[in-house]
């Protein structure tokens, strides 16, 4: 007897789960460094285009994929995949991406999301008496295990909050999509509103803090992100960067919001319900991020100093600049734990997230309980993620993050939007859309999601497999003493992926003998 699949308890707790799985630490730490690094306001004006024809089709794309392959009790793109072409045996095993990839974010990922649990117990107790840049990064290094210095002799603190961190995404994980990541999500959103609003008004009531230097104010600091360099335009990275942010901040071209989706009705909303999922996010990202760390960092540091803090990437920017502009204020350890609880639940929020494509494919695939599931893939990737911490210094991190966070995500999302708009076609496709829609999407997204969306998205990957992949792939700038580590990522992401695809060859065998048997039957009576 198969297993009853599990539903979404209220319209509003999958609006912030979506939410939540977008709403990661990308929104905080990523966005202003894209914005700040690729022409300040005029970062926007690509930034919304690819919003309106790359970010929302894709939502839509993958809210009515999840949904309709849940019709058939697929989770996971392999089964949805297969669901939409059920003739061709191939077609499930590029859906073996949308399984991959967001396994490879989770067994970094939550590695880092256990940094800001651990900044947040520190803030508490004197991270704000490290007073300069050097003190302040070297922290930082020493909780990474990647020195031994004055503040950490080892690698014990971070990992024991790693455990934490681990344990609790178990926790939700296991307790399933309503008693867990819906509850979770409907409990941590609000709060990390609200967090966010006291970080941003206390921002935004900065003034001038020196009076000597007149021109580090507020006003500027948000001029520094928002005031456009429209030159900036002319060059064809800042337009793939604001391609790239839209992809990573929105969670698409990952495989979680399929996963989402297919716990919906047949009847269930998904034009209005998927806005509105984007909005929150897009909230979260221009308003909250955009008005947090830039401009505070401006009016301390000034002009000259952020610009070389903005290049300097965004772990710096969160893990080091952030605790020492908080230091300068009143009441600077609540503000610290208040950044980082925000971090920590934008992190958890999303990490959760990730698990469940390979959790429901178990689940869905090999009919097995939520708690087996959820116990297999709780002990594989704890041990994948040893190497992310360990090997932290040559570079596996960065690694994982290339394969699975960047060119998974425009790869799925590419197999996505033409296999949604040419093989399930695009009349049918816009009727499964509105399906039980209490809005309709204007006509035009029929033509953009077509062929804007795909052609768009195959000039990133050509672009940016141009630009960043191939010297990337050709381990270009890698040091000599990294590249067996390297080496050994790839081998093991190779070995990952094919593990994936047996385990999708299995799944359907069995399926298939499974469905044969009453035909048996049937033909014997």
């Amino acid at each position: 007897m198969k297993n009853k699949r599990d539903s979404w308890g209220t319209k509003l707790g999958v609006i912030f789960a979506v939410a939540g799985s977008a709403a990661g630490l990308g929104n905080f730490l990523r966005f202003p460094v894209q914005a700040a690094g690729n022409g300040g306001g005029a970062f926007m004006i690509p930034y919304f285009i690819s919003l309106l024809i790359l970010g929302i089709p894709l939502m839509w794309i993958e809210w009515t994929l999840g949904r309709f392959g849940g019709g058939f009790e697929h989770g996971t793109a392999p089964g949805i995949f297969h669901s939409i072409l059920q003739k061709n045996r191939f077609i499930k095993y590029f859906g073996v991406v949308g399984i991959f990839g967001p396994l490879v974010i989770f067994i970094y990922y939550t590695f880092i999301e256990s940094w800001t649990l651990g900044y947040s117990f520190y803030s508490l107790k004197g991270l704000f008496q490290v007073t300069d840049q050097a003190s302040m990064q070297a922290f930082l290094k020493g909780y990474q295990g990647l020195e031994k210095n004055a503040f950490f002799h080892d690698l014990w603190p971070a990992y024991i909050f790693f455990l934490i961190t681990f344990l609790l995404n178990m926790v939700v994980i296991r307790r399933g999509i309503k008693g867990g990541i819906e509850l979770l999500c409907n409990i941590t959103m609000p709060i990390l509103f609200f967090f966010g609003i006291i970080l941003a008004v206390r921002v935004l009531t900065l003034g001038t803090p020196d009076p000597a230097k007149p021109d580090w104010n507020l006003l500027n600091g948000l001029g520094f992100l928002w005031n456009p360099d429209l030159s900036a335009l002319k060059s064809a990275k800042v337009w793939l960067a604001a391609a790239g942010q839209i992809l990573f901040t929105l969670s698409v071209g990952i495989g979680v919001i399929l996963t989402y989706a297919s716990y919906l009705k047949k009847e269930d909303d998904i034009v209005l319900s998927g806005l509105t999922a984007t909005s929150v996010n897009e909230v979260a990202e221009v308003i909250l991020g955009g008005c947090i760390i830039i401009p505070a960092a401006f009016v301390f540091f000034g002009p000259n100093e952020i610009q070389a803090i903005a290049k300097q990437g965004a772990f710096d920017l969160g893990f080091v600049t952030v605790p020492l502009v908080l230091g300068k204020l009143p009441l600077a350890p609540l503000f610290g734990f208040l950044w980082f609880g925000l971090l920590f639940l934008a992190g958890i929020t999303s990490s959760v997230s990730l698990s469940q494509p390979a959790v429901t494919f178990l689940e869905d695939e090999f009919d097995i309980s939520r708690q087996r599931a959820v116990k297999f893939f709780g002990i594989v990737s704890f041990v994948l993620c040893q190497p992310g911490i360990f090997f932290l210094s040559r570079g596996v991190v960065n690694e994982l993050d290339f394969w699975g966070g960047t060119f998974c995500l425009v790869l799925f999302a590419t197999i996505e939007a033409i296999l949604f708009a040419w093989i399930f076609g695009i009349d049918k496709a816009w009727e499964e859309i509105h399906r039980g829609a209490n809005l309709r999407v204007p006509r035009i997204y029929k033509f953009i999601i077509k062929y804007v969306t795909p052609i768009f998205l195959l000039i990133v990957l050509g672009a940016w497999f141009y630009q960043e992949g191939l010297p990337t792939i050709l381990l270009k700038g890698v040091a000599e003493a990294d590249k067996p580590f390297i080496f050994g990522t790839r081998i093991g992401l190779i070995v990952l992926f094919l593990l994936l695809a047996v385990l999708v060859k299995i799944s359907w065998t069995k399926r298939y003998k499974q469905a044969e048997k009453p035909a048996c039957r049937q033909a014997g009576n």
